[in-house]
Formats: structure tokens, C-alpha cells, sequence
């Protein structure tokens, strides 16, 4: 049965508000708010726990249901609640949604477009040195946990820095500390420090990608419309590029799709090897203070992307495949 971009959008709004329930049901029962003041030394009284708990609509002695309405009510109109510490979630996370973005989103730019290319060029030297060396490279990257892979990276780029005798690559935090000048150096600093989170960000794309598309590409090569196109004249390499590199992304979309929500933990880890301040490392420091508005506002954030980009993909497949536009 056809289904028209409304219902998706539809359906996709329905599993957000759902998702946005379980998270602050899961948060609710898992994260203990009370015991970060009560543990504050000297420890508070009994009682202005009690209140500061209410203040922040954390009190535990009220149903999870409860606090859940008044806290959507209040998110319905722009306000996520405050942390622990009373700074609004909705400042907090504007700030660190920027850092994270930064972060993500040219490393998987940059490894999603290198990784269906470089899977396009080893299925066109299928079982050749190049394509043995991608398949070698892709598995080793895909075996890594992404925080060893990030480690891996920071001591390559010690020992770049004490051959050079200079810091040559900048290994961790968003900038240099009281660094002085325009906003050419500041923008050359920030881009520095940058290269090597976005390194080890497209690597796993890359390794991801390549593997999917160099798939998808041989399925292609032996297609009948292909020979016919060679068998008029085109080269193998520009009757691949004209009729079945089109083709042959169409399975990608739905692997964009998954692949992202991979890529976004992944960047979880890479935030706290590279000290980076992002939503990954909130979540991490939401998650052992017990902060639930903030661990919520993190996790239905991830829970929208990956909506986003399950829709993406879907158009991204309407786009590719004229039959899909057809139903």
C-alpha cells in the first residue's frame, strides 16, 4: 500500500512522542537525583533536599507519570527543565548540540562521500591489491571499539609531534587556552584541533560505507542494462557512472539510516578521548550525577536524529528509484 510523506512524517512525530516517554520513564528509574544532594558534603538537610528536588520536578515521592506531564507541558513551551546545578537544560544544550555538530557532521560528510567512492572503485578492482587493501583497512577499522581508535590516533599524533620536535597536530580539547588574535587565527585553531576527531569520525564511516557500496556496485556490474550500454559503445567506467551508480545507492539510503545512530555513539566516545565537550560527554556526566533532565534531553535528541535520518533516507530512496516515486 503506497505511503505518502505525510503519514511517514506522521508516524515518525507519533514514535518521537513515544520515545520521548520511555526515556524519561527509563532516566526516572534508572538515575537517583537524590542521592547527588544528598551526598554533598556538608549533606544537606532532609528537608531541602525534599524542596530542591520539587524545585527542579525531580521529587521521586511523586508518580513518574506526573512529572512526566508537567515536564512535556513545559517542554511544549520551550522549556526543558533545569540541571542539577540550576542552569537551564535548554542553554546547556544549544552550547554542547553546537560542539557535537561540529564534531559529526564533517567527519560524516566527508566519510560517507569517501566511503561509497571508495567502495565504487574497489568493486571495479575486485580482487585486485586495491580492493584486498580496502576490505583489510575497512575490517580492522570496523574491529576497533571507536575509543581505542581515537587513542590509536592520539599516539600517532605524539609521535608525529616529537619527530617534528613542535606540536604539529593537535590532539585534544576544541581550542587552544588563551590563545590571542583575529578571527583568522581563531578560526585556523579551531580548525587544528579539529582535523583529528573528524579523522577518526570519517574512518568509521569510511570502513562502514565502503563495505555496503562495494556490495551493492558488484551486484550492479553484472546487470543486463550495463553490458547493453558497454555493448553501445561506453566505456566500463562511464556506463558504470551514467546507469549504475544511481542504481546501486538505492541500498544505501536504508543503511544511512541505521549507520547514523552508530556514528552518534561513536561520537559519544570520541568526545571523551579528544575532551571535547559535547552532548556526549554531558550524557556521560548526566548519567553518573543522576541529572534526568539533562540525560533526556540528550537521548530524545539522538532519538529524533535517527527519525531524521530514517526520513532522509526515505526521500533520498524516492529520489533514486523512480518506481518508489511511482506507488
Amino acid at each position: 500500500m503506497p505511503t505518502s510523506p505525510a503519514i511517514r512524517l506522521t508516524r515518525a512525530l507519533l514514535l518521537l512522542l513515544v520515545s520521548t516517554f520511555l526515556c524519561y520513564l527509563i532516566s526516572s528509574a534508572a538515575l537517583d537525583p537524590r542521592a547527588w544532594f544528598e551526598e554533598r558534603t556538608p549533606r544537606p538537610p532532609a528537608a531541602v533536599v525534599d524542596r530542591r528536588l520539587a524545585e527542579l520536578g525531580l521529587d521521586d515521592r511523586q508518580p513518574v507519570t506526573e512529572r512526566f506531564a508537567r515536564w512535556s507541558w513545559r517542554a511544549l513551551h520551550g522549556d526543558l527543565g533545569r540541571t542539577l546545578d540550576g542552569t537551564p537544560v535548554g542553554e546547556e544544550f544549544a552550547r554542547r548540540a553546537g560542539v557535537t555538530a561540529r564534531l559529526l557532521l564533517v567527519g560524516t560528510v566527508a566519510g560517507t562521500v569517501l566511503g561509497v567512492l571508495a567502495g565504487v572503485w574497489a568493486a571495479v578492482r575486485r580482487g585486485r591489491l586495491p580492493d584486498r587493501a580496502l576490505t583489510v583497512f575497512s575490517f580492522a577499522v570496523l574491529a576497533v571499539p571507536p575509543f581505542v581508535l581515537g587513542l590509536l590516533l592520539q599516539a600517532g599524533a605524539l609521535t608525529v609531534n616529537d619527530a617534528a620536535g613542535r606540536t604539529v597536530i593537535r590532539y585534544t580539547g576544541e581550542r587552544t587556552p588563551g590563545l590571542q588574535g583575529g578571527p583568522v587565527t581563531q578560526l585556523r585553531d579551531a580548525l587544528v584541533h579539529l582535523a583529528l576527531p573528524t579523522v577518526s569520525v570519517a574512518l568509521g564511516a569510511i570502513a562502514l560505507y565502503s563495505r555496503y557500496q562495494r556490495a551493492a556496485t558488484l551486484d550492479v556490474l553484472g546487470a543486463e542494462h550495463l553490458r547493453t550500454a558497454q555493448a553501445k559503445g561506453l566505456t566500463p567506467g562511464r556506463a558504470l557512472l551514467r546507469h549504475g551508480l544511481r542504481i546501486s545507492l538505492i541500498p544505501l539510503t536504508t543503511v544511512f539510516s541505521f549507520g547514523f545512530l552508530a556514528l552518534f555513539t561513536g561520537a559519544v566516545f570520541t568526545e571523551q578521548v579528544f575532551g571535547w565537550h559535547g552532548l556526549g560527554s554531558w550524557f556521560v556526566d548526566a548519567v553518573h550525577t543522576g541529572d534526568v533532565h539533562a540525560a533526556v534531553a540528550v537521548e530524545v535528541f539522538a532519538a529524533a536524529l535517527v527519525l531524521l535520518a530514517g526520513l532522509l533516507g526515505d526521500a533520498l530512496h524516492r529520489a533514486l528509484d523512480p518506481r518508489v516515486r511511482r506507488r
